[in-house]
């Protein structure tokens, strides 16, 4: 997967098409990804010893990695990611529309 924790994502495609996150987790098993604020569900819990009340709560479920595409920081728009090696011979992540390195 080319996403990292703290990559700026676009949502492509589902009921969050078009809008801005940035991710929060990632599920390698599961080719899946957690933005903050996006994609939330109804999740309900019952009393345990951490939440005595229990009730419905709002949680962040996962989507697929093929739903969203990296921003590009310079352009702003959505683009790929491409690979390049440096003098050091270390592997850095590049934009493919403005070849920004990505930190």
């Amino acid at each position: 997967m080319k996403f990292k924790v703290g990559d700026r994502v676009l949502v492509i495609a589902g009921k969050e098409k078009g809008k801005e996150g940035r991710i929060s987790k990632i599920l390698r098993k599961t080719n899946q990804v957690i933005l903050d604020g996006l994609n939330m569900v109804k999740k309900h819990t019952k009393p345990s010893a951490q939440d005595e009340k229990g009730g419905i709560i709002e949680v962040e479920a996962p989507i697929n990695a093929s739903n969203v595409m990296i921003i590009d920081p310079k352009t702003k728009k959505r683009t790929r990611i491409s690979y390049e090696i440096d003098n050091k011979g270390q592997k850095i992540r590049l934009t493919t529309k403005s070849r920004e390195k990505l930190n």
